[in-house]
């Protein structure tokens, strides 16, 4: 356990970290990038271009020393991170690394706050949390490497279908290519695909599962986000799945993670409510299938998308709330084309507020799962918030630094 020392300095100096976080977090990335470039392969460079990746760690580092003596509180946080550093392969030898530029970057940017006492408390403080994840972790790899079909590291797969689910989206069918068996996963988890560019160097991506789990492959659904350029660098790896990897073709994938999966255990016989934003309906998908097959909650299922041209899987949606009539369905559009609306493809027009909310479901009595682009999530989260839903029964994916979401650490 960290000393009673320890705690009261973070305690003490945690005001001062919080007022400088982000600075830095940039500090230490400028240093660890220099000093180690080895790890630079783990981070997402469209990330740290954006600042989100930054945001994040200094969220996180903000909400370690906030709850530095309730260390309970951090068991999600450290669920997520484990998870996240499981899918790109993080091992022990790593952690040193990280702090040893993180140490450096609190002293430079805090100047002479930053006293040895000081560094020494934050330096304890970091080995302690950096063996809650690594404990955490080591489970993790554990579990991957002796479940069914399991494994770490890398393994190949083949691509043996992909389909064009709409002008953006396109979806890639994967079996081993060894031919051995496939590990089972949980609805809502992602996989890892590690796809060197040719010109770029890139970090591995996390893509969500979109088919439910027992099935005989793994299918992610990707959508192709706008052409990367030096000001916009996202996109290299979504582009480059839908111009150049065909039925046939090779990847190199991670074993399932993410902590974001779909818990009946807790749901009491009380509706299950799923809101998704355009290509944040991968995770979701799958969820609702592996309910259509198993389940007996009430599930009310909103997809919210521009329009029918840029609406994928609305078909797999309306085929799984087939099979049970306690499963509704929604499709709400924003920008719809003139017969959207008149032909059916589409329910309503609008945006996924309070509102709207409060006029499809029958009550704030759920648990809510939602995952989409940072703008709809902000939404749905302020409108959960307003409608008095509590936290517990707020449930969400979001590949970013979370306290863009929630507004909170």
């Amino acid at each position: 356990m960290l000393s009673e020392n320890t705690i009261q300095i973070v305690k003490a100096t945690a005001p001062a970290v919080a007022q400088h976080a982000e600075a830095i977090t940039r500090r230490f990335y400028s240093l660890m990038f220099v000093g180690n470039p080895e790890v630079k392969a783990f981070f997402n460079q469209a990330h740290q271009h954006s600042g989100g990746q930054q945001k994040a760690l200094a969220g996180a580092i903000c909400a370690y020393a906030a709850n530095i003596d309730n260390l309970g509180a951090l068991g999600p946080a450290v669920e997520l991170i484990a998870q996240k550093h499981c899918s790109l392969g993080i091992q022990r030898e790593q952690y040193p690394i990280v702090g040893k530029h993180l140490l450096v970057a609190i002293r430079d940017v805090l100047g002479d706050a930053a006293t040895d006492e000081v560094i020494a408390a934050w330096a304890e403080a970091y080995g302690f949390l950096a063996e809650v994840c690594i404990g955490r972790e080591s489970e993790i790899y554990q579990e991957q490497a002796s479940a069914s079909g399991g494994w770490n590291g890398y393994r190949k797969f083949r691509v043996e279908q992909r389909v064009v689910e709409c002008e953006h989206v396109t979806s890639f069918y994967l079996k081993p290519s060894d031919g051995k068996a496939l590990r089972d996963f949980k609805p809502g988890q992602y996989i890892t695909v590690n796809l060197p560019h040719p010109t770029t160097p890139t970090s591995p991506r996390n893509y969500s599962l979109s088919d439910r789990p027992g099935l005989p492959h793994y299918r992610i659904s990707v959508k192709r986000e706008a052409a990367p350029t030096l000001d916009a660098p996202a996109g290299l790896i979504s582009n480059l799945l839908h111009d150049q990897v065909q039925k046939g073709d090779e990847l190199s994938i991670g074993p399932p993670c993410g902590e974001f999966t779909l818990d009946t255990s807790s749901a009491d016989g009380k509706p299950i409510v799923m809101l998704a934003g355009g290509i944040g309906v991968t995770p979701l998908l799958s969820m609702l299938k592996a309910l259509a097959k198993d389940s007996t909650s009430p599930v009310y299922f909103v997809h919210a998308s521009q329009n029918s041209r840029l609406h994928a899987l609305a078909g797999e949606v309306r085929e799984a709330a087939s099979q049970r009539p306690a499963i509704q369905t929604h499709f709400r559009y924003d920008a719809p084309l003139a017969d959207d609306l008149s032909t059916g493809r589409c329910d309503s027009i609008g945006r996924v507020d309070l509102e709207f909310l409060q006029t499809i479901l029958p009550t704030n009595e759920a648990q809510f799962y939602f995952c989409g682009p940072k703008p709809f999530m902000t939404g749905v989260y302020r409108a959960l918030k307003d409608w008095h839903v509590d936290e517990s029964r707020i449930h969400f994916e979001f590949f970013g630094p979370r306290q863009e979401i929630s507004g909170v650490n």
